[in-house]
């Protein structure tokens, strides 16, 4: 029988985590991060990783391995994907894909040429022109290089914008080119299971996700990550949550605004994520509470 993944995506706080693990128990499931935010080791309440309790039900690859001062490419994350499904399917069990960062998926999915190395003096020169010229400017330069990649990337996401000004710099092509050069996909039959949940309860959801992660420490977290990375503009702190803490740390805004803005960016993020996965056709979507119905959809194709 030709080995088989299931994908569990939608944007976030959509409720893929219960999800996952109903599937993981029913089908002898491995999970599979593909978010680009929770690779991040010293981060996992900002960035909504699954608890301790929860990742002791089964197996869950690709969280929490990365520095916060490391960066991870589309590619290399392919790369991992790649080989932690091999070992899953060894093992005699279930991959189970489970994000958000349609990037990363489809770059596992679809392939993805690796982007050479940027010279070290192109980004430092362009980590120099953000603070100059401030994210706006940075951003207008990106729309004008790169329109596509440039709509999908909010303003102030500072490590994304000077990636992809750093790479048409250095290349003389826009990240959206790379993208578009694929080679080693996966190769894979991979059932792709959406969770959508209604705009309003959605971001009751986010707010009281928020919640939840400043009362576990996420202020204590990203504090004692700042402490401890000696990168203040480090890749791991510029993701939604991070960012906005890190600056009240800085003393550059209130905790109040902090959390206001963190609301309004990660709100912003889910509706570009839910823009992003309306485009395939190829997923089939559930309400975020429909677990059986997810379950006997992935039982039939699994048998098929």
């Amino acid at each position: 029988m030709i080995p088989k993944v299931l994908c569990l995506l939608g944007p976030t706080g959509a409720g893929k985590t219960e999800a996952a693990l109903a599937l993981a128990g029913r089908f002898d499931g491995s999970v599979i991060n593909f978010d680009s935010r929770q690779v991040y080791r010293d981060l996992p309440i900002t960035t909504a990783q699954p608890s301790s309790e929860e990742q002791a039900r089964c197996p869950h690859l690709l969280y929490g391995f990365l520095e916060t001062d490391e960066a991870l490419s589309a590619w290399s994350y392919a790369e991992q994907a790649k080989q932690a499904i091999t070992e899953v399917h060894a093992a005699g069990g279930t991959p189970i894909l489970v994000g958000g960062t349609g990037l990363y998926l489809r770059a596992l999915l679809e392939g993805m040429s690796p982007i050479p190395a940027v010279p070290e003096e192109v980004r430092a020169r362009l980590t120099e022109e953000w603070l100059e010229c401030g994210p706006e400017a940075m951003h207008a330069r990106l729309r004008a290089v790169d329109p596509a990649y440039g709509a999908r990337i909010h303003p102030h996401d500072r490590q994304r914008v000077t990636r992809a000004l750093e790479v048409y710099a250095a290349t003389g092509r826009a990240l959206t080119h790379w993208h578009a050069d694929t080679a080693g996909a996966l190769g894979l039959p991979c059932l792709k299971l959406g969770i959508r949940t209604e705009k309003d309860a959605l971001h009751q959801r986010l707010a009281r996700r928020i919640e939840i992660m400043m009362e576990r420490g996420a202020l204590r977290e990203v504090e004692l990550a700042l402490a401890g990375c000696s990168n203040p503009d480090a890749p791991g702190l510029t993701g939604i949550g991070c960012a906005e803490l890190a600056a009240h740390l800085r003393g550059q805004m209130r905790l109040v605004d902090a959390l206001w803005a963190w609301l309004g960016n990660t709100k912003a993020y889910a509706k570009r994520q839910s823009t992003w996965f309306k485009k395939d056709p190829e997923i089939l979507w559930f309400e975020a509470a429909d677990v059986a119905a997810m379950e006997r959809a992935a039982q039939a194709w699994l048998k098929g």
